[in-house]
């Protein structure tokens, strides 16, 4: 049986969360691409054939979305709107449910659970596309918790981001829906940077090593740096 939680007051505590590496152990979107270049052998004979070209620029953060944003183009070529697109993200689901379930951070999710019960106002803000977050989340019964996230459109005969939930870009996405002060963010990525320092309370979790001393000096002291089983990332071991 799920579990019911108190609806939010108008005055309740705003706390987002990022999706990637900190409720979902990985990169949700990057799985969902590689399932749909190799499920057609053209795509991933096209894929293999940019890949000088894209995979450089997907290395080198500056032209980091360039070089996915192709990629993304050859996995979705032949796509004309938005709805074959989430049911292309739905199938996915449906069939990696186990994998999906594994990746799904349980420590996480009993922070996100808390949250709720205490009434807080909770957000995903996330860079991948919101219906797969969503997807994902319906697993935990957690699918009714806003989702705010990429928004992706045809694009040149395929289907391609038309605004990346992003750095300062997330943040304002959170404004215009409505989020005004963020109380606590929970966030693992440097891009989330500007929501974590607009956050009274940031906390930053599965964070990369090379990225610690970094938080460090960005955020407040004491700003806790945690880990929820993320085994390759860093941060102060939390047991669920």
């Amino acid at each position: 049986m799920s579990e019911t939680y108190p609806r939010p007051q108008p005055d309740a505590p705003v706390v987002v969360f990022d999706f990637d590496h900190t409720l979902y152990d990985g990169d949700s979107f990057g799985h969902v691409l590689r399932w749909l270049l190799k499920r057609n052998p053209l795509r991933t004979v096209a894929a293999l054939a940019a890949t000088p070209l894209l995979g450089p620029m997907v290395a080198f953060l500056p032209t980091r979305r360039r070089g996915i944003s192709g990629y993304v183009w050859i996995g979705t070529f032949g796509l004309h709107g938005r709805r074959s697109f989430d049911a292309l993200l739905d199938l996915y689901v449906a069939t990696h449910q186990q994998e999906i379930r594994q990746r799904l951070l349980p420590v996480a999710l009993d922070v996100l659970r808390e949250h709720r019960r205490r009434g807080d106002c909770v957000v995903i803000a996330t860079g991948a596309p919101p219906e797969l977050a969503r997807a994902i989340l319906a697993f935990v019964t957690h699918q009714d918790v806003p989702v705010i996230g990429t928004a992706v459109g045809p694009r040149f005969g395929a289907m391609g981001a038309r605004r990346h939930c992003h750095n300062e870009e997330k943040v304002r996405m959170l404004h215009e829906r409505g989020y005004g002060q963020v109380d606590v963010a929970y966030s693992d990525s440097s891009a989330d940077l500007p929501l974590l320092q607009a956050a009274r309370a940031p906390v930053v979790v599965n964070p990369k090593a090379g990225r610690v001393e970094m938080f460090r000096r960005a955020l407040p002291p004491g700003t806790p740096i945690l880990n929820w089983g993320c085994k390759d990332r860093a941060g102060e071991p939390v047991a669920s």
